[in-house]
């Protein structure tokens, strides 16, 4: 087989240990979203989509349009990186993710703001260095926007927790989970520590589950916080994130491409 990965970083911990245990009997090639060269013409197998810049988007439908599996999907990447269409799919589907309303940018939000209870406010689109902050009233909002005052932003309710957020991943069936200090904490940042999974309170494996049907992802991860009493409260979900330190991940990830370049193939024959 070859599996070829969309990806700037092709040594990347997940990625580069996924190569390592496919390269034994298989061919595995990076391509570079910026200079793709001629992966359309001479597609792999499968392609594992770790980016998602406009370049990275593009060869993936292209891919796609040909009949090659991509994991994720274009589609499905590119709405993970709209908090709005991410808030307004959860919601539709019935999880509980939090209530989230949209502004045309951080400025016209701060004009109108009327904040009785912290919230959470957020660049509408996922990127490297979005805008994530809490703010407790009118005036943290109007200093926000000073900083940011064309960004598009969401804004959600602040819900009070225990200050970690859980990070929840998954690779096709397979979950993993760590606890992480959260960024909006009175702390700040602070180490991630891996819980296992039958620290989760009861049903939130199936609940991560539930996301990837909903939202057509393979490779996805999953933040949430509880809420109290182990009642989840979902906060973001993104297309397949880094799971670094995650035992057993690498493997997870070069047996869902294997079995999807297999499934490929027997759909194209």
């Amino acid at each position: 087989m070859r599996i070829g990965l969309i990806t700037p970083e092709p040594g990347h911990p997940v990625l580069a240990a996924t190569t390592a245990l496919l390269a034994a009997e298989h061919v595995v090639e990076a391509v570079d979203p910026a200079a793709p060269g001629d992966a359309c013409l001479r597609p792999a197998d499968v392609y594992l989509l770790k980016a998602r810049t406009p370049q990275a988007l593009d060869l993936a439908r292209e891919l796609e349009r040909r009949g090659v599996p991509v994991v994720n999907s274009a589609a499905a990447t590119a709405l993970c990186q709209d908090r709005t269409e991410m808030a307004a799919l959860a919601l539709r589907a019935g999880l509980p993710f939090a209530a989230t309303r949209t502004y045309a940018s951080l400025a016209a939000y701060a004009r109108g703001a009327s904040v009785p209870s912290p919230v959470v406010v957020k660049s509408r689109r996922s990127h490297r260095g979005d805008l994530v902050a809490r703010a407790d009233d009118a005036p943290a909002v109007r200093e926000l926007a000073l900083a940011w005052p064309q960004e598009p932003v969401v804004v959600q309710e602040y819900a009070p927790n225990s200050g970690w957020d859980h990070k929840l991943w998954a690779i096709g069936d397979r979950v993993f989970s760590a606890l992480r200090r959260s960024e909006l904490a009175p702390e700040g940042d602070g180490p991630t520590r891996p819980p296992s999974l039958g620290e989760l309170p009861s049903g939130w494996a199936a609940l991560v589950r539930e996301v990837g049907v909903v939202f057509a992802l393979d490779v996805y991860g999953v933040d949430v916080i509880d809420t109290g009493g182990g009642s989840p409260l979902i906060v973001d979900v993104n297309a397949f994130p880094g799971i670094r330190g995650q035992s057993g991940a690498p493997e997870a990830l070069a047996e869902l491409a294997l079995r999807r370049a297999t499934e490929g193939t027997r759909t194209a024959s």
